[in-house]
């Protein structure tokens, strides 16, 4: 989508809102055009900060999550009515916080009826907003009950499977609809949830008096009332194998917990050194953010299946994470995943606590400006790489092998040379799709691991023109710590801020031109890959893979995810399997032999197709003498093709550079 057009896209949205909020309510005042009150920055501590006009009345919302042959979602809602007589509209949350963009699905929603009293009413939906349902409220109605259902994926949908015999994941945005008009956090809702028989949950959310609660003799769970913003911001993870790990000493005044579930109960067993680590975790982050918790509680879930979807999702005062089930059997292998648990976490200041002022939108129908996900995404992937290093939860060798590996991605890239890292900002506006054929050439959220060696770099210079003497850590205590912002009921609310404070709070750590520093790696096209200057160490390739891509299969939990055959860095090629490819590199030597993504090798050199053998047969052509034939099948089509590439087999690693000072391994020293 250009630029025009998505602005001309929010001005219609913002529009459409407007004539729907006038039709069904009276106008409202709010604190800012956007109708939401924008927090003052440097509130102190405990500040409460009034909501805009409310919606009258507490929702109630029962999910039945019981269903899990056919993994559908049973919910009965009821609605205080504010203004009987009028038409009223109910929102189906279309843009969602942490993935940027319009990703809700209201195709999944179904059967839906709506009543006022025993009169059923009918409702409609327009072309131009289908996420809206409107009805005409009697005049004498009181409460709308309404009645639907969540059709949760299944197996062979080809998308993330939420539910499972074993666990589910419940998003509260897919089981809700609510009012258009008042701000998500001036609407309330009391939430039940009922579970089969014998399982336990974990949630931000509380019983009353802030009590953790578990299903009653009925299954039913009920939640004390909450806004529509905090509900959003609490999902359920549930399951029959539960395990719950405190991370906190007795007594802490804002404990985290880990939240442990899995297929089967074996894989809940962690030693105390693996526990310890994630303890590690938790001190770690207190020590960068200054001691700072800007939540009540804390809830770190990790589900471990094959078969429940991987995820990787923040929240204020949670996180839902699924990774593979060897998680702790294989421990000394992939770090992967326990860098996702350490990026998730400091979400919790990175993004809910301090979050960008335009991802600050006051319900999930307006669009989300996102011109900072290179701080709230690129920040938090390199501080999730931080602390997961200083935790134990990698070791320095498996930290070096990590970043060699997202140097060498980064650089490979060839759309870098069109398409500058800022603009990648606007992937998740253009929203779900079909995957990108030439994905490094188009380039995808590199707002992640391209801004991570942005600011790496940003760290690393500090501490050269400080000598040493600061670095990003004291940007995690002034900017990302200080005082918890709360609203009237107690949630936490976020502190907004913008570009100009975020660099005036670097430049308040050690004075330099950091507009400049930044914006030629967000703006320019080309240019050197961000991050090593300054770190003591280069960028160099070795002819054998490191124990980290070796062991390296992905963090994602679903089944088939396999680690495919890394030639990114010679040949220019991915593979898979049986010599199925999953990637090829812009102008590489195997786009210049004309294969593509989906086309499948099948021999090398006339032999079938081995990793093994496609190795060997690169190792080989060193010096021109025996060039590279592949037997490729695309589609029904059959044929040979030759690259001539001469320089080995090459696999990213990190060298000392001679005499410099070796900073990297100061970033990742446990404080």
């Amino acid at each position: 989508m250009s630029a025009a057009a998505s602005l001309r896209h929010r001005a219609f949205g913002l529009a459409l809102w407007a004539a729907l909020a006038a039709s069904a309510l009276p106008a409202h005042a709010h604190g800012d055009h956007d109708g939401h009150a924008e927090p003052a920055t440097g509130a102190a501590a405990g500040v409460v900060v009034p909501p805009p006009a409310s919606w009258p009345g507490v929702m109630t919302l029962a999910v039945d999550a019981t269903d899990l042959d056919r993994r559908v979602l049973r919910v009965q809602q009821t609605l205080p009515v504010a203004t009987p007589g009028q038409r009223l509209a109910l929102r189906y949350a279309r843009y969602l916080p942490g993935a940027h963009g319009p990703y809700g699905d209201v195709t999944r929603l179904a059967g839906l009826t709506i009543q006022a009293g025993n009169q059923r009413l009918a409702w409609r939906r327009e072309a131009a907003d289908p996420f809206t349902f409107l009805v005409d409220v009697p005049a004498n109605a009181t409460n709308l009950t309404l009645n639907f259902q969540y059709l949760a994926p299944v197996r062979g949908s080809n998308e993330r499977i939420s539910v499972t015999r074993e666990l589910l994941g419940v998003e509260w945005e897919n089981v809700l609809l609510y009012p258009a008009g008042p701000a998500v956090q001036a609407i309330r809702v009391q939430p039940r949830l009922k579970l089969p028989p014998h399982w336990q949950q974990a949630s931000g959310l509380r019983g009353p008096a802030g009590a953790v609660v578990q299903a009653g003799a009925d299954g039913w769970i009920d939640f004390a009332p909450v806004s529509v913003e905090t509900l959003v911001d609490s999902p359920v993870f549930a399951g029959r194998h539960v395990k719950q790990v405190p991370l906190d000493a007795t007594g802490a005044a804002h404990p985290v917990t880990l939240t442990l579930l899995a297929d089967e109960a074996s894989m809940l067993d962690a030693s105390k050194a693996q526990l310890d680590a994630h303890r590690a975790l938790v001190t770690q982050a207190d020590k960068l953010f200054g001691g700072a918790r800007h939540y009540r509680h804390y809830d770190l879930m990790l589900a471990l299946s094959d078969e429940f979807g991987g995820i990787g999702l923040e929240h204020h005062e949670s996180s839902e994470n699924a990774l593979r089930t060897d998680y702790f059997k294989d421990w000394d292998k992939a770090i992967r995943g326990r860098e996702l648990l350490a990026h998730e976490y400091v979400h919790s200041w990175n993004g809910k606590h301090r979050r960008p002022a335009d991802l600050a939108t006051p319900d999930y129908h307006q669009p989300m400006g996102n011109s900072l996900l290179w701080t709230y995404e690129g920040l938090t992937e390199y501080w999730g790489h931080v602390l997961a290093a200083r935790a134990g939860l990698s070791t320095p060798e498996q930290a070096r092998d990590r970043l060699a590996n997202v140097y060498a991605e980064v650089a490979a890239r060839s759309g870098r040379s069109w398409r500058p890292l800022q603009d990648t900002v606007i992937d998740p506006a253009i929203g779900p799709g079909p995957t990108r054929e030439w994905d490094e050439w188009q380039r995808n959220a590199d707002y992640y691991d391209e801004a991570q060696l942005v600011w790496l770099d940003v760290d690393l210079t500090l501490r050269a023109l400080s000598h040493d003497q600061h670095s990003l850590d004291d940007l995690g205590r002034s900017f990302f710590g200080g005082p918890t912002q709360h609203r009237a009921d107690g949630a936490i609310a976020p502190l907004t801020y913008t570009e100009d404070e975020l660099l005036a709070a670097l430049n308040a750590i050690h004075p330099h031109d950091w507009r400049r520093f930044l914006h030629e790696r967000l703006d320019r096209v080309g240019g050197p890959t961000p991050g090593l200057a300054n770190s003591g160490w280069r960028l160099a390739w070795a002819t054998e893979e490191s124990s980290f891509e070796t062991n390296e299969r992905g963090w994602e939990g679903d089944n088939g995810t396999e680690r495919p055959q890394n030639l990114a860095y010679s040949l220019g090629l991915r593979l898979i399997g049986d010599g199925r490819v999953t990637q090829v590199f812009w102008n590489s030597p195997a786009f210049g032999a004309g294969l593509t993504k989906g086309m499948s090798v099948l021999a090398v050199n006339d032999l079938a197709y081995k990793a093994e053998r496609l190795e060997a047969a690169v190792r080989a052509n060193t010096k021109g003498e025996a060039p590279i034939r592949l037997l490729v099948k695309d589609g029904e089509l059959y044929r040979t093709v030759t690259i001539d590439w001469r320089g080995g087999l090459r696999y990213p690693r990190l060298e000392r550079a001679d005499g410099a000072v070796d900073r990297l391994s100061k970033v990742w020293k446990a404080r």
